[in-house]
């Protein structure tokens, strides 16, 4: 796991759910393929209306045409992010998407703990409201022991909260390699 994470931020509001993370008729393609798992990064929050994305430049995709990873690291988000169906696709294509971390005020408890068990994103949390102190497209920078957050465009910093008991887990890599090195798997 990386020490510090520097990256653009793509700001979403309250209530992003599954469904906008990555819409049900994308969930066709199989994840274990290499190809089609790629596709889920492809669709990445193609289902936020563009009012919500907070974009800077009008329709500027989350995801580049041609599949490739963008440019956005780290997704800030408000209250409730990850709510819906149970979909662990939706960490999953973020990731596929480039994206490393997720911050927010709060999560949807299936979207944290598949986030955290498939070790696809660092979930922190925030007690600042973000998405009204951060735009879409500044250059941000992580220090995930330290959870602080700066904005290195406008030169403020945030406290986050520490990650806490999930810390391990992501370390490892996800809840199997965790499993394996404590000794729960063999």
């Amino acid at each position: 796991m990386q020490e510090t994470i520097k990256g653009r931020a793509y700001v979403l509001g309250d209530d992003i759910d599954t469904d906008q993370i990555i819409p049900a008729h994308y969930l066709t393609y199989n994840p274990a393929i290499p190809e089609e798992r790629k596709m889920f990064g492809v669709y990445a929050l193609s289902g936020v209306p563009a009012a919500q994305a907070g974009l800077p430049e009008g329709n500027r995709p989350f995801v580049p045409e041609g599949g490739e990873p963008g440019e956005y690291r780290i997704v800030v988000g408000g209250k409730n992010f990850g709510c819906g169906s149970s979909r662990e696709h939706a960490p999953l294509a973020l990731r596929e998407a480039g994206v490393e971390a997720v911050i927010a005020e709060s999560y949807a408890r299936i979207f944290f703990r598949n986030s955290v068990n498939g070790g696809y994103l660092l979930p922190f949390e925030t007690p600042t409201r973000l998405v009204e102190e951060i735009r879409t497209g500044d250059e941000l920078e992580l220090d995930v022991k330290g959870h602080r957050l700066t904005n290195l465009t406008t030169g403020k910093s945030y406290t986050l909260r520490p990650l806490g008991d999930i810390l391990p887990i992501l370390e490892a890599g996800d809840i199997f390699a965790y499993a394996k090195q404590s000794g729960m798997l063999a």
